[in-house]
C-alpha cells in the first residue's frame, strides 16, 4: 500500500504559555515534530507534507529533509482547512495519506502501521484512531452504530449530554484513502460552535455515502495525548522516560 503522511503543526499553541510554536518545544532535547516526523517514516511513509503556519519558517528550518514538503495554511481555519491545503500536491496520487498532529510525540511506529493494516484490510474510505480514557472532557466523541462501525465524531463543544458521557474518543489521526479525502472536504461546513472546518466531518460524509470508517483503539491512550501546556509537557518527559526504563515502574 502506498502511504504519504500529512502532519498538522500550523497552530501556536496559546496554552504553552511561550511565543515559540508549540511543536518547535523541546522533550529530551528535541522538537515535539520530530517524534512524528519518525514515526511517520518508520511506519513506512514515502512522502511526508507538513501544515505551517505560526512561526513557519523556524519550522522549516528545523525540518530540511529530501522527504519533507512544507504548505502554509495562511488562514488557521480548523483542521479540515488545513488538510485540505495539501490538494495540489495529492492531485495525480493515488493511495492512503497518514494524517497525523504535530504534538502528539509519544505515538509509535507499529501503532501507525497496525492503523495502515486495519485501513487496508477493511477496505474503507477512512480509519481512525482511538483510545478509551476515564475523562473525555475536551476530547471529540466516537459515535457508532449498532454493528460497532463508526458513524461520526461529535466535538465536545457539540456534544449532547448523553454524547458527551462517551469514553471512547478521537486521537486525531487517521489514514484516508486520497480520493475519498479531497473530495470529502470539499464538501465540509464550518456551522459549529468553533466556526471552522473541522476534518472530523468527513467521518459522517464516508458513512453517509457507504464508503465505510474502521477503527482501531490505542490500547494506551498516552501514547496519542497532545501536548497542549507545560503540564502535559512534563507528562510526556516522565512517560518517556518511564518507557526508556529511567524511572522505576
Amino acid at each position: 500500500m502506498m502511504l504519504c503522511t500529512v502532519i498538522l503543526a500550523a497552530g501556536k499553541g496559546t496554552r504553552m504559555n511561550s511565543d515559540l510554536v508549540k511543536v518547535l518545544h523541546p522533550l529530551q532535547g528535541r522538537p515535539l515534530l520530530s517524534y512524528v516526523v519518525e514515526a511517520a517514516r518508520s511506519a513506512g511513509s514515502d512522502d511526508i507534507s507538513i501544515i505551517v503556519g505560526y512561526q513557519a519558517a523556524a519550522v522549516r528550518e528545523q525540518f530540511r529533509s529530501g522527504d519533507i514538503h512544507f504548505i502554509e495554511q495562511r488562514e488557521l481555519l480548523g483542521t479540515g482547512h488545513a488538510v485540505l491545503q495539501a490538494h495540489e500536491r495529492f492531485v495525480d496520487y493515488r493511495g492512503a495519506v497518514l494524517i497525523l498532529c504535530g504534538d502528539v510525540p509519544l505515538l509509535q511506529a507499529a501503532t501507525l502501521r497496525s492503523l495502515c493494516e486495519r485501513h487496508r484490510k477493511e477496505t474503507t474510505a477512512v480509519t481512525v484512531l482511538t483510545t478509551i480514557v476515564t475523562d473525555a472532557t475536551g476530547y471529540g466523541r466516537i459515535l457508532k452504530g449498532p454493528d460497532g462501525k463508526v458513524t461520526r465524531i461529535v466535538e465536545e463543544r457539540d456534544a449532547t449530554e448523553a454524547e458527551k458521557g462517551i469514553k471512547e474518543i478521537n486521537s486525531g489521526i487517521y489514514c484516508v484513502d486520497s480520493q475519498f479525502l479531497f473530495d470529502a472536504l470539499g464538501k465540509i461546513n464550518n456551522r459549529n460552535a468553533q466556526r471552522e472546518y473541522y476534518l472530523t466531518d468527513i467521518i459522517a460524509i464516508a458513512h453517509k455515502s457507504g464508503a465505510g470508517v474502521a477503527s482501531l483503539i490505542a490500547a494506551d491512550h498516552r501514547e496519542v495525548m497532545g501536548i497542549n501546556s507545560p503540564q502535559e509537557l512534563r507528562e510526556a518527559h516522565w512517560y518517556l522516560e518511564k518507557m526508556q526504563g529511567r524511572l522505576p515502574e
